[in-house]
Formats: structure tokens, C-alpha cells, sequence
């Protein structure tokens, strides 16, 4: 792509010019997020940071926390969990434990993707949970949650179970999800399974409720919800080639629109848009002015490859801004970062890529700062008699 600089202020806009806008999806859901996981690229949000009650989709944070239990080695796949009275009374979509049943972990894990058990996240959550209990895991939940950056998340129990102030966004949904496929590729597999029969019970219970993964799209995970409050909702993802589409739908009227209305996004999202390159990692992009130092200024340049998605009836162009607070003051080491670059093809939600200075300045001597005062002075006289001394 063509890249040229017009300085303004203490920023820097970097022009590359689109042809045609990206055609929006008009989605019927009350909220949506469709992020395009290998560029970075937000294709869709709607109400995406509001918190709304997530139904099973919940479940996702129950899972990614017994994960990690796993992986610490505080939980093992073998390990046979008790069946608490508690777990044993949830009804909705259920393994139907009871309290004569020790389960397997990985059992129990299946239970929960395919399945949707209530009961099963319920055994998982009082063993891990600090106290023993539901509502001490949901504590916990939340917790890490917004550890992880998921700052429109309250969990109230490890199930989606109606319940005042339990919440989610879809902005914090789908970035769980991306969590779940980058953190534990070796239980993501079994998100696309399609059947879980445990212990030979409830044949009506066996099928996964995910519309998509029969359909030859590319989809392999992850979690529907629904209650009659949140709605019909599907945190979603598929791959195609080498890009992968992570999407969060919530609020939909039946499981029918859920289907239709998954199934159309991910088509939009792979047939509609082609992945350009922006800029090579230690490409410089821009200079940033520094203050008090050896040298004037400092390149400033992504620490990876960036691309993005482009309409495939656009041009090979986008506008693009070069955003920091300067002058940037010395010693600046190389390596850090000191701006985003923030685009946006047409019609589409911006995209921001950190910058990192791409050489080392060091604090200036006594000729630096008379050159940097001298040039202030110089400048305010130029002002006029309001900027003059």
C-alpha cells in the first residue's frame, strides 16, 4: 500500500485512501461482536461493551477456569468429582447427575460443551470454587475475569442460571473465546464435537445445540445460550484457510434465527472482506518529534506484521492515524511503545496497532536542550505578540 505523512499537531495521519465502504451487516440480534481473529479487524459491533445476561454462554468462563486447573495440574482428566444435592437440583439442560454419581473431569468437561449441563458445571465449580461452593467459584470467576480484561463481566453461579447482576458483553464473550482457541488448543477439538453420550443416559440430551458445525462452514466451537430474559445467542467461531472469525450473537426471537443469523455472518464475514497487508514489522510508519533529546525525533514502527480486511469490491487503500502525546520525551529505548496506529476501512469499527520506537535516543546534553529551548523560543516569537515572550 502507498503510504505518505501530513503532520498535525502532535499526531500524524497517515493517508491511504478507500475506494468503496464496507457493506454492513443488519443483523436482528439486540447485541453483536464479529472479530477476525488473525488480522485483528472488528467487523461488527452493536451494543458489543453493554452487559446483558449471557445464558450458557457463561459456561465459557466455567470451562477456560477448569482449564487452567488442568494445565496447573490442580485438577486431572481421570479425576471422579462428586455430585453435590446443590448440582443434582438444577433442571434446564442437564447430564442428570445425582448424588450416587462420582464423574470423571473429562466427563464432565464433554457434559458442559456438548451438552450444556447445568448440573456438571455446578460439580466443576464446587471444586474448584475457594470455599466449596457455587457462589464462591462465581466470585472467582468474576475475579478473573477481570484479570483478563473482561471488564463488563459479573458471574453470579458457573451456569448462566437466571440471576439478577449476572452479566456479560459480547465484546467480553468473544474475547473468552479467543482466550479458550489460543490458551488450550488441546481442548478446543472438543468444541466441535457433535454428540456426547454419557454413560448411555438421555438420548434426547446428546446432540451440541451449535447450529453451524454440520454446515460445512468452517465453524468449530464454541457455546449457545438461551433463557427466556437473554434470549437465543451463540458465541461462535470458524475457520476458513488461514483466517479464523471469532462472533457473538444475543437476543435473537428462536433457535431458528439463531441458525440463520450465524450462519449468514460468517458467510459475510469470509465472502465479503480479503485480507491486505498494512505494514511490515519494522517498517517505519511515522517520526514522532523528541523533546530533550540526542536526536530530534524517533521512527516509529509495529513490532509485527499488521493487516487488515478490505471489502473485496474496495480499492487497495485506507486512511490511517498515527496517535501519541508529544513531544515524546528522551530516553526513549527501542522497543517502546510510544503510539498506536488507528485505522478503519469504511463503514467498518477501528482497528488499533500498537507502535514501538525502532531505535534507542538518549537524554540530550547541554546542546540538546539549548537547541530544543532555543526552538521554543523561536517558535513563540513567530506566534506573534500573544505567543512573544
Amino acid at each position: 500500500m502507498t503510504l505518505f505523512i501530513r503532520r498535525i499537531l502532535s499526531s500524524i495521519v497517515v493517508g491511504l485512501v478507500l475506494a468503496l465502504p464496507a457493506q454492513a451487516f443488519d443483523t436482528g440480534a439486540k447485541a453483536a461482536f464479529v472479530f477476525d481473529m488473525t488480522t485483528g479487524t472488528v467487523l461488527l459491533d452493536k451494543n458489543a461493551d453493554t452487559p446483558m445476561p449471557p445464558a450458557s454462554m457463561s459456561k465459557l468462563m466455567t470451562l477456560y477456569v477448569a482449564f487452567e486447573a488442568i494445565r496447573d495440574g490442580r485438577l486431572s482428566l481421570e479425576e471422579r468429582l462428586p455430585v453435590s444435592r446443590h448440582a443434582m437440583s438444577y433442571a434446564g439442560s442437564t447430564m442428570f447427575l445425582d448424588t450416587t454419581d462420582r464423574v470423571k473431569v473429562e466427563d464432565l468437561l464433554r457434559g458442559i460443551i456438548v451438552l450444556s449441563g447445568n448440573d456438571a458445571c455446578a460439580v466443576i465449580a464446587e471444586a474448584l470454587s475457594p470455599d466449596g461452593s457455587e457462589a464462591g467459584f462465581a466470585a472467582f470467576m468474576t475475579q478473573r475475569a477481570q484479570q483478563m480484561g473482561m471488564t463488563n463481566s459479573t458471574f453470579k453461579n458457573s451456569n448462566g442460571w437466571p440471576a439478577a447482576g449476572h452479566e456479560m458483553s459480547m465484546r467480553d464473550l468473544a474475547l473468552l473465546a479467543r482466550h479458550i482457541i489460543t490458551d488450550f488448543p488441546n481442548f478446543y477439538p472438543m468444541f466441535s464435537e457433535t454428540e456426547f453420550q454419557f454413560d448411555g443416559r438421555a438420548p434426547r440430551n446428546s446432540q451440541n445445540r451449535n447450529p453451524l458445525l454440520s454446515l460445512g462452514v468452517g465453524a468449530d466451537g464454541l457455546k449457545t445460550g438461551h433463557t427466556q430474559q437473554a434470549g437465543y445467542g451463540l458465541t461462535g467461531s470458524a475457520k476458513q484457510g488461514d483466517r479464523r472469525v471469532v462472533f457473538v450473537l444475543s437476543g435473537l426471537e428462536s433457535a431458528q434465527a439463531r441458525a440463520r443469523e450465524a450462519e449468514a455472518i460468517v458467510n459475510w464475514s469470509f465472502r465479503q472482506f480479503a485480507q491486505k497487508s498494512v505494514v511490515k514489522a519494522g517498517e517505519e510508519v511515522a517520526r514522532a518529534p523528541i523533546w530533550m533529546g540526542e536526536a530530534d525525533s524517533v521512527g516509529l514502527t509495529p513490532a509485527e506484521d499488521v493487516s487488515t480486511l478490505m471489502p473485496v469490491l474496495g480499492g487497495g487503500t485506507l486512511k490511517a492515524e498515527v496517535v501519541f502525546t508529544g513531544p515524546v520525551r528522551a530516553p526513549v529505548k527501542k522497543g517502546d511503545k510510544i503510539a498506536e496506529l488507528v485505522f478503519a476501512p469504511e463503514g467498518l469499527p477501528q482497528t488499533r496497532v500498537p507502535l514501538v520506537a525502532s531505535e534507542d535516543v538518549a537524554k540530550g546534553g547541554f546542546t540538546a536542550r539549548l537547541r530544543t529551548v532555543s526552538g521554543l523560543l523561536l517558535t513563540r516569537l513567530q506566534q506573534g505578540p500573544e505567543g512573544a515572550l
